[in-house]
């Protein structure tokens, strides 16, 4: 690469979206620091710092290797990362916590492929739609993109990992929206997605007790204040009780009295509502708005298709988690384990969050080049 060339893409590196995102680790840095002091989790902060490095270094990887060489390899990389969530369902091999085999343990390092399976998907889902060159989707078209979502979500829905596999929806989601779904393909998808979910209700061999009890507590967590409403009823007196300017720091009464569960992972925000009140969780919120605003204006100017797609299946899935992370923790929606991007602890999400965002960074960098 010449000079003139570092040059250009150095120049063409989206500082001001870096900025935002390591404001928000920073935020999350000293909130888990806060969450964790009195707690057996105490020190997780250093370990977040850790990942954010990691995560930094990877993002400036990515941001240099070209998106059409990760386009091209996407289907090996898939291939892998199926055989992954497989074995990492068979005992002795998946590392198993919290009633859940999730993991692969390397060393002292615990490795969930199922976060990194976003990744793949978004660049998977990329190389599908733009393989089929703008045409209008055909019934089969459709079926194929969902065979392609749809093995890696049965996988993980078995470890089992309901909020994970959640995040793989607005993937296929955003891709068959830019892809170029009709109306009447889009209702009759609606209608066949309702009769499915149903289905999986009533079933009762697709969703566990626990699982389904999750979904619902938080219609009414009273009824069952000490078992599956007690994580909504907790975060909303945490965030209720933040008031207009919160408590301040480490002084948060159900986040120090470990009343509130997890605080430093699901529940960071509820944490931060607690110590930093309405004013300090409306920055937050912007902050995330101001970074999927740049991302959204960054797949407005890429090259090429394959381009617009790989950042807005990013775009799809950090508005689901934040959306969803932050209807759970003021009970708007059910407790599903999803990470709030950045500000919740830990490695595999972490790292995915700056993986994808490197990758879209790489996008904006190559915008002028043909």
């Amino acid at each position: 690469m010449s000079p003139m060339r570092r040059f250009i893409s150095f120049r063409d590196f989206d500082w001001a979206l870096l900025g935002m995102v390591l404001l928000i680790c920073a935020l999350s840095v000293f909130e888990i620091y806060s969450a964790t002091l009195h707690t057996r989790y105490v020190g997780f902060h250093t370990k977040q710092l850790f990942w954010i490095a990691g995560g930094l270094a990877g993002m400036l990887l990515f941001s240099k290797i070209d998106y059409h060489k990760l386009i091209d390899f996407a289907p090996w990389i898939y291939g892998v990362f199926l055989f992954l969530l497989g074995i990492v369902l068979i005992p002795g091999i998946g590392h198993k916590a919290l009633g859940a085999r999730r993991w692969i343990k390397l060393g002292p390092i615990l490795f969930q492929p199922s976060e990194w399976v976003k990744l793949v998907l978004i660049l998977a889902v990329a190389r599908y739609f733009a393989n089929l060159g703008g045409r209008s989707l055909t019934w089969r078209d459709i079926l194929k993109a969902f065979a392609l979502i749809g093995a890696p979500m049965l996988l993980v829905l078995k470890q089992p990992d309901l909020g994970t596999t959640l995040t793989y929806t607005p993937i296929l989601l955003a891709g068959l929206f830019l892809g170029g779904i009709n109306l009447r393909q889009s209702l009759a998808l609606l209608v066949a997605a309702l009769v499915l979910v149903a289905g999986a209700w009533t079933s009762g061999k697709v969703l566990k007790p626990y699982q389904k009890a999750r979904l619902t507590s938080f219609i009414n967590p009273d009824n069952d204040p000490r078992g599956s409403g007690y994580q909504i009823r907790q975060s909303l007196i945490a965030v209720g009780s933040g008031g207009l300017w919160g408590k301040g720091a480490e002084k948060g009464t159900q986040t120090q009295g470990d009343f509130l569960p997890i605080p430093h992972a699901d529940f960071i925000f509820a944490a931060f509502s607690e110590e930093h009140g309405f004013v300090g969780a409306t920055l937050v919120l912007l902050l995330y708005f101001f970074i999927l605003m740049r991302l959204i204006q960054n797949a407005q100017t890429a090259a090429d298709l394959p381009g617009s797609l790989i950042i807005m299946g990013i775009v799809a899935v950090l508005t689901f988690q934040i959306a969803v992370n932050v209807g759970m923790v003021i009970g708007f929606m059910p407790v599903t384990g999803i990470p709030l991007p950045l500000m919740s602890y830990g490695g595999s999400s972490v790292l995915f969050t700056f993986l994808a965002l490197g990758v879209a960074m790489n996008v904006r960098m190559r915008r002028f080049v043909n």
